[in-house]
């Protein structure tokens, strides 16, 4: 595919010059993802969650097995957080795990299984915050509302900001308003991370030029590692000493104490005096 620039006028952007370019990618290479492919509140929910800090390759297959095993909030709400560890294992970051569980239940109790449909509810609920809660609104209810996220955030970049660096998305927000159709913006956020996908296969990743930017840190050798074998563990072992626990780590020991406290901290584990197991 040649990629068009957007055309200006007097120096102020042609917005539907911009429209086309990305519409037309995505008539041209849109992706089948499951989540795109149903009208299903809680499972769009899901996804927002799972793909919050996984790749999209990573969490297909996560999420085929999961909406099975959970299919409603109600059903998942119910559930014990070591039964859903178990099923998210795989996925990283497993307090999100924690924060869908718990958000289900409010979902469940307090708006009667239905995803509420206004953002600020939806940023009151645990580990959603503001963009989360934006794109579930957009993706449920298909309305229009303006959030950044990564490969949003490369599109505008490689568009109107190719020379600047430390981009700040105060900038690129009125611009994502701008161009934000009133009709149908679920799918003109699909053909957004869709072209961002593609830009940052395809070029040095525009992203660098963001003030947000940020590499993450290793994953071997790390907390994070350590953190994720000790939950490996105790879904398997359930009740285990302190000291057994820490000799079945592999990773980096150096970050033991410290990511056990992080967890039970976190809530995703239960230590009473030399016993640890997983906080149901």
């Amino acid at each position: 595919m040649i990629l068009k620039q957007v055309k200006r006028n007097k120096g102020k952007i042609n917005i539907k010059s911009f429209q086309n370019i990305v519409w037309e990618y995505y008539r041209e290479k849109k992706r089948n993802l499951p989540w795109r492919n149903t009208a299903n509140p809680y499972h769009i929910f899901v996804s927002e969650v799972m793909l919050q800090q996984t790749q999209v390759a990573k969490v297909i297959p996560k999420y085929k097995i999961f909406i099975k095993k959970f299919p409603t909030f109600e059903k998942l709400a119910k559930s014990r957080f070591s039964d859903v560890l178990f099923f998210w294992k795989g996925l990283g970051y497993n307090r999100r795990c924690r924060n869908l569980l718990e958000a289900s239940s409010i979902i469940y109790g307090t708006y009667n299984g239905r995803v509420p449909k206004s953002v600020e509810a939806l940023d009151l609920l645990p580990g959603i915050g503001q963009v989360t809660a934006s794109s579930i609104y957009v993706f449920v209810f298909d309305e229009p509302k303006v959030f950044i996220e990564t490969n949003i955030r490369r599109v505008f970049i490689h568009h109107f900001f190719k020379d600047k660096k430390g981009v700040d998305d105060k900038l690129i927000y009125p611009l994502v308003e701008q161009t934000l159709p009133i009709n149908h913006p679920r799918d003109w956020y699909y053909a957004l991370m869709d072209y961002g996908t593609y830009l940052g296969k395809t070029f040095p990743n525009p992203n660098r030029q963001s003030k947000h930017y940020t590499i993450q840190s290793k994953f071997t050798g790390s907390s994070r590692q350590v953190r994720g074998q000790i939950l490996d563990i105790l879904l398997t072992e359930k009740k285990i000493t302190v000291k057994k626990l820490e000799n079945q780590i592999t990773g980096n020991r150096d970050f033991f104490q410290k990511a056990l406290g992080e967890l039970v901290k976190e809530k995703l584990v239960e230590r009473e005096k030399d016993i640890v197991k997983i906080r149901d």
